[in-house]
């Protein structure tokens, strides 16, 4: 019978814990609930009929505390904490949370005296989770502190360097993340691409890129034997546009790692790209000079070429002398290299040249046509010849010809930066006839693409379409102006400007006003007439109407008071007027390297 009875009670337990623990689980979610709703009365009750130990789990204990601190129940809520310490010793964030609840209560004393016990009594493993948990509760302070105390622990000066890294970015503490971050690549070299990262994030202003640029400088000196530091001040500069600078820094990483001028090709060929054609002919004549029959040889021969001649190109007026000159230097090249599919866009910029510098159209034809039906010349090449020779027909009046060349390019080069090239000039080609409604058709696609200077110019011409046939819908004024521009793209520049005149004289007021003003300040800069550029923009930065084209005016302003008229001083202050009035503009970072270089501050 005893026995019986014993069975009976095991079985009783057995079918009743089920059931408690389903009530407990039921109470605990009501609970949440409850302290979630901001109901703190009943969440209270509910998590005191739980078990001790449920109440300081991990999954209870902030609710619970929640609720307490609304109660203003502070002496219980202190209590529950505590417990919970005891009975966890090993979880630190509830060391946090004891203090939070001391100033929650008022007592911001006993709150400073807890962390730094908890802090004291810190071990290594604790460090991660409560420097979580303080930032978790927006006590950035108490986080680099907890860093900080563990990397004493760990007897490593590096310690914890990423998790600094990251902390001082979210709080903007620029001079502490300048200094962490050096201290991260200095013992771990991989961290590069990390702190780069951050730094990009976190450096707001000249003042920033200049401390960096100085501590830089000076761990490049002082540890010449550690590349990171010529690697991370290479892309600083870089990213400030100081391609004078960053070639230094080039130099030294190619020398270093024995590669040949790779890095500096591939700097110069970021000066290129960002129109600092003297730093891009600097690299690649180093290459040519100091790597002759190095693997780059040919293409920096190339290339220095191409530099010299958009220098020709967009220094104004352009010299015919120095364009004939150009042409014998890309003769050379071929004479030294061969006429290879490896020198194919030797002979396109060539050909564009003669075609639209020297209006010699049929000697660039037999040139693009040498390329076009060239063996083994890469697709690319042969298709951008096709564009070359479809905007020559444009040159000839020949469109339906043009046409035919674009669409085939486009065709064969399906959504990729040749293929919407193609399309622009499509789009271009139904512009210059009055067609704006195909045009537009184009550039709404156009818009959408990936290369961001294509897209861009489609989003601009669009736009001046939409604003310009909204309330003229036959579009008078625009088949006028797309008149001029198209004298423009045939470098018939007396004409444009004529043009421009006769538009500026016969629609007064109309919305095209300040794109014909801005285009003939364009057109005189290009033939030399930089007083009269400089009046013209006027005409646009000191009518509050113009608003749209007045950043990119007031910067053509500056660069011809600084590159044309050699008038520093009002180079300078024009570039200082645009930096506070444009600050979102397309041209600050370039206004800004030039303003620096005024003011006399070493690049």
């Amino acid at each position: 019978m005893r026995h019986f009875h014993s069975l009976f009670f095991s079985l009783l337990l057995c079918s009743t814990a089920p059931l408690q623990a389903q009530q407990e689980s039921g109470n605990t979610s009501l609970a949440k609930e409850y302290a979630r709703k901001g109901e703190h009365e009943k969440a209270a009750f509910l998590f005191s009929k739980l078990p001790a130990d449920a109440q300081t789990s991990a999954d209870v204990l902030p609710d619970y505390l929640t609720a307490l601190q609304g109660l203003k129940r502070y002496k219980d809520a202190e209590k529950l904490v505590k417990r919970a310490i005891r009975q966890h010793p090993e979880e630190g964030g509830y060391g946090v949370a004891l203090g939070s609840l001391y100033t929650v209560s008022g007592d911001e004393g006993a709150a400073t005296k807890q962390y730094e016990k908890l802090l004291s009594q810190l071990t290594s493993t604790q460090v991660l989770p409560v420097a979580a948990e303080f930032s978790r509760r927006n006590q950035p302070d108490w986080a680099e502190k907890t860093y900080l105390r563990g990397r004493q622990l760990s007897k490593n000066d590096s310690e914890f360097s990423t998790q600094l890294v990251q902390l001082y970015t979210q709080t903007g503490n620029t001079e502490k993340l300048l200094g962490e971050t050096l201290r991260l690549v200095q013992t771990d070299e991989t961290q590069l691409p990390f702190v780069r990262n951050m730094l990009q994030n976190s450096l707001q202003n000249e003042k920033d890129f200049d401390t960096l640029e100085r501590q830089l400088l000076t761990n490049v000196q002082k540890y010449p034997e550690q590349s990171v530091y010529s690697e991370l001040l290479l892309w600083l500069q870089v990213q400030r546009r100081d391609f004078t600078g960053a070639l230094v820094q080039a130099k030294a990483l190619d020398r270093r790692g024995r590669t040949e001028g790779s890095r500096v090709m591939d700097l110069a060929a970021i000066a290129q790209y960002n129109k600092d054609y003297e730093s891009a002919i600097g690299g690649y004549e180093y290459v040519l000079r100091e790597y002759k029959g190095g693997p780059f040889y040919a293409a920096a021969r190339q290339r220095l070429v191409q530099s010299r001649e958009a220098l020709v190109r967009e220094t104004y007026p352009v010299d015919p002398a120095k364009i004939r000159s150009l042409i014998g230097e890309y003769q050379q090249v071929l004479a030294e290299l061969g006429r290879t599919p490896q020198t194919a866009p030797v002979l396109r910029s060539m050909a564009v040249l003669h075609a639209f510098q020297l209006d010699e159209k049929a000697q660039a034809v037999v040139l693009l046509q040498e390329v076009i039906d060239m063996p083994r010349a890469s697709i690319e090449v042969v298709d951008q010849a096709k564009i070359d020779l479809a905007d020559i027909y444009l040159l000839r009046g020949e469109p339906w010809e043009a046409t035919l060349l674009y669409s085939q390019v486009e065709k064969s080069h399906k959504d990729s930066p040749l293929g919407y090239e193609a399309k622009l000039r499509n789009a271009r080609l139904s512009y210059f006839a009055g067609d704006f409604k195909l045009a537009k058709s184009h550039l709404d696609i156009l818009k959408e693409a990936t290369t961001r200077e294509i897209a861009n110019d489609a989003m601009q011409l669009s736009l001046l379409i939409t604003d310009n046939t909204a309330m003229d819908t036959a579009g008078v004024a625009l088949r006028d102006y797309a008149s001029v521009e198209q004298l423009v793209f045939q470098n018939k520049l007396p004409e444009a400007l004529r043009g421009l005149d006769a538009l500026l004289q016969k629609y007064p007021g109309h919305a095209l006003q300040d794109d014909a003003w801005f285009l003939k300040a364009q057109l005189q800069r290009r033939t030399g007439e930089y007083r009269a550029a400089v009046t013209t923009l006027e005409r646009i930065t000191n009518n509050p109407k113009y608003d749209v084209l007045s950043d990119d005016a007031m910067f053509l302003l500056a660069s011809i008071q600084e590159e044309n008229l050699q008038d520093k001083e009002q180079a300078k202050n024009l570039y200082n007027q645009f930096l506070a009035k444009y600050p979102g503009s397309i041209y600050v970072a370039e206004a800004r390297k030039r303003f620096r270089k005024l003011r006399g501050d070493s690049l």
